[in-house]
């Protein structure tokens, strides 16, 4: 089963800017509301980057290893890997005005002992979906 979240907002920063700096994951602890740290692990920020990603969630840490699958004009898709869970995240930056419309979308598939609980932790990704849009907007504005 997959819980996906979906978020969009606008901002004034420009598409030309935001994308880049989407990409390069290592800046999720600035606009993720649920990253701790984020480093390259190995790549040059283009696809086949890998970050190892550790995050707050439900009151654990969860570490994911993150590969940069895709890279182009106007998104990024980025997919994290452990035991328990796959996170496959999509990133779309449009010009919108002279800032941007940004669409963060995040599929996230559960298996072993997580697929079982993973229902009942769609309200748990839904408000940290509702935390990560306003944190992104607030950091993205001010840039």
């Amino acid at each position: 089963m997959t819980t996906t979240v979906e978020r969009t907002i606008t901002t004034t920063a420009p598409a030309a800017d935001v994308l880049p700096y989407l990409a390069d994951f290592r800046n999720a602890t600035e606009w993720d509301a649920g990253t701790v740290s984020c480093e390259r692990v190995s790549g040059d920020g283009g696809v086949g980057t890998k970050y190892k990603n550790v995050s707050k969630f439900a009151g654990n840490t969860v570490e994911l290893e993150y590969t940069t699958e895709e890279l182009g004009e106007d998104h990024v898709v980025i997919v994290g890997r452990n035991d328990a869970a796959t996170s496959h995240d999509t990133i779309t930056v449009r010009p919108h005005g002279t800032g941007s419309e940004v669409t963060y979308k995040a599929e996230f598939d559960f298996s072993g002992i997580v697929a079982l609980v993973g229902p009942l932790m769609t309200p748990l990704l839904e408000r940290l979906g509702d935390k990560t849009a306003a944190q992104l907007k607030d950091v993205l504005d001010r840039r």
